[in-house]
């Protein structure tokens, strides 16, 4: 794919010597990249000494086309006729369909497309800057699908001192996606996406891993991703394993930090080395700031401790206190992470005569750690003209700097966090069992056991299993999602006399279900789901169970499949976990057997061919064991 990035030729399609417009940009940006370049326009004209022509007349590398949508096409064609490797569509308005078709062209010329409805492509070393605007150069990858995004990254990581190695807008994203651009970063030191089609999330997050596994951070900004989609929303697993619960659950598992705004996005590229463990050392300069970064470093799960160091002043009479005060924190044995946070890196811009001093002192700092990670949050180290001299000296010495506090304790707590790492997918073997779920899904999962149960079709039936399971009993209507909510489940029937009466009471119904009846007092109701996201692929999600779902919305959601660590690990996640362990002299459930119900279904759903969702809702989990008693699942419609 270098010819995307570092081209030997460059043809511009609709190029203009108009200033203001896009072919002017996108020629006088090829003009600068010091190749080959052909300027292609139907009518005469020429800029600076290069003529337009009506086509290519030498061999072309890379075609960057800027024409109306119904020419756009026919200039594809000619610039693969003229031996293009990789094509930029900057053209906008072409239908989707439209699109697809001439991605496929392309594919099948050996070339790629990047678009088209994109701002363009950019690469700092080579000189390469086909875009609207400018971009600031530096060692972070940018793979955008917003344009007019990616300009508005632009200018924040101007303000404080970031650029960009490589960039790349996918627009309609017809051709390249991010999973074809993310090994194509060109050796950044951290990598920014803002993405909004996920459909190819799972392939997407693999990628990111084996590159976050590589010592390159990735960092995401998704859109669209806040509503469940409808067909999700059917049953409890998909209202908690939703879209937003998914993407979460992914980018953990890939180790990839997930961000919810643009400056976020471009402070979190910053990159903080991997931290040992979560006790934060804080010094600060002022009360204030020290107080905040504790409260801000724990409510993002990180621990403080030690009170903060409050130097109170006494950098301003000895800058070298602020290097000391570091050294002996870091040195305490107390701390995996020491931050520095307040004022300093301002002094070298708003005093000159403190200039060189605090120089030294940030190169001193830079060494301050040991093995212990030093970061640092300045609010007077970058004024409108950009980082100060002492900022970037800590920079340079391995002290990543950040003009809000939050951003920087943000970046230590996801360094801290360990990386589950990505599930392997078996092989698809079986196929999605018939018949009512609530009998069907004990087929699926013969690992789990399931309350004693038998089908009945009227009274006289249900009494007579009744007979043999034993009472207590409940009657339950077969063919629902949620039997509760509509009268299909009747419990506490003791008599025959009870299950005939119960059927003068629930919904009419093909088949029921008799089952014995467990005594809900006695262990934790768990729900157990899983189900296919469209772009992750599947899933599984845990939390509490029965009536307490909706109310409690307690609940974790992981990549499928998960073995028994990960599914403990899931378990320790949720608000309802003290209960299982054991809470106020009640006995800890079995969270061995409960665990093993978790990578059941995990297992089913990746195995299951033609296989939506499945839920088991409410897992009953006692002292001795956990048992099903209810399934639901749902088909690939």
């Amino acid at each position: 794919m270098n010819p995307l990035f570092e081209p030997d030729s460059i043809a511009v399609f609709g190029a203009s010597d108009k200033p203001g417009s896009w072919g002017r940009q996108l020629a006088e940006g090829a003009l600068r990249s010091g190749v080959d370049v052909q300027l292609i326009n139907l009518r005469p004209g020429q800029l600076k000494t290069i003529a337009f022509t009506a086509a290519p007349e030498r061999p072309v590398d890379l075609a960057v086309i800027a024409v109306p949508a119904p020419a756009f096409p026919a200039a594809v064609d000619t610039a693969l006729a003229a031996g293009a490797r990789s094509v930029v569509g900057i053209t906008a308005g072409l239908a989707p369909s439209v699109a697809l078709q001439i991605a496929q062209v392309v594919r099948d010329q050996g070339a790629v497309l990047l678009g088209p409805n994109c701002l363009g492509v950019y690469d700092s070393l080579s000189g390469l800057s086909l875009l609207w605007g400018e971009l600031p150069a530096g060692d972070v990858a940018l793979f955008s699908q917003s344009g007019n995004l990616a300009l508005e990254l632009g200018a924040i990581a101007r303000r404080t001192g970031l650029g960009f190695r490589r960039f790349a807008s996918l627009g309609d994203a017809a051709g390249l996606r991010a999973v074809d651009l993310l090994p194509q970063h060109g050796d950044a030191r951290a990598i920014a996406l803002y993405l909004e089609d996920l459909s190819d999330g799972r392939a997407l997050v693999e990628q990111a891993a084996a590159i976050v596994d590589s010592g390159i951070p990735v960092t995401l900004l998704a859109a669209g991703r806040s509503a469940v989609g409808a067909a999700a929303a059917r049953t409890h697993t998909g209202a908690l394993a939703g879209d937003h619960a998914v993407l979460a659950a992914a980018c953990r598992d890939a180790g990839i930090r997930l961000v919810r705004t643009p400056t976020e996005l471009i402070e979190a590229c910053r990159v903080v080395p991997r931290v040992r463990g979560r006790r934060l050392g804080i010094v600060g300069d002022g009360g204030g700031h020290g107080i905040l970064a504790a409260d801000l470093a724990i409510a993002a799960g990180l621990s403080v401790p030690r009170p903060p160091v409050d130097l109170a002043g006494a950098g301003e009479r000895d800058l070298s206190a602020y290097a000391e005060a570091v050294r002996n924190l870091a040195a305490t044995g107390d701390v995996d992470c020491v931050l520095l946070t307040g004022y300093f890196g301002g002094y070298s811009a708003d005093d000159p005569a403190m200039a060189a001093a605090e120089l030294e002192v940030a190169s001193v700092i830079g060494a301050s750690g040991g093995d212990v990670p030093v970061v640092a949050h300045s609010f007077a180290g970058f004024p409108p003209t950009g980082p100060s001299a002492s900022v970037r000296r800590l920079t340079a010495a391995g002290v990543p700097v950040w003009p809000a506090v939050e951003h920087a304790i943000e970046a230590v707590a996801h360094a801290t966090t360990p990386r589950q790492g990505m599930p392997e997918l078996p092989s698809t073997v079986d196929e999605a069992p018939s018949g009512d779920w609530y009998f069907a899904g004990r087929a699926l999962l013969p690992e789990v056991a399931f309350a004693a149960a038998e089908r009945v079709r009227d009274a006289d039936e249900a009494v007579a299993a009744a007979e043999r399971i034993g009472y207590p009993v409940v009657l339950k209507v077969l063919g629902r999602a949620h039997k509760s909510d509509d009268g299909g489940v009747v419990l506490g029937l003791r008599t025959a006399a009870e299950v005939t009466a119960a059927f003068g009471r629930v919904p009419a119904s093909p088949a029921y279900a008799v089952e014995r009846e467990h005594d809900l007092a006695e262990g934790i109701e768990v729900l157990v789901g899983a189900r296919r996201d469209p772009g992750f692929g599947p899933v599984v999600v845990v939390g509490a169970g029965g009536l307490l779902t909706e109310v409690l919305g307690d609940s974790v959601v992981a990549l499928a499949p998960v073995d028994a660590y990960r599914a403990e690990e899931m378990l320790r996640d949720l608000r309802i976990f003290p209960l299982l362990a054991g809470h106020r002299g009640r006995p800890a459930v079995d969270v061995t057997a409960l665990t093993r119900v978790i990578v059941a279904v995990s297992e089913a759903v990746c195995r299951t061919a033609g296989l939506a969702a499945l839920e088991l809702n409410p897992v009953l989990v006692t002292p001795d064991g956990a048992v099903a008693l209810d399934c639901h699942g749902e088909n690939v419609s």
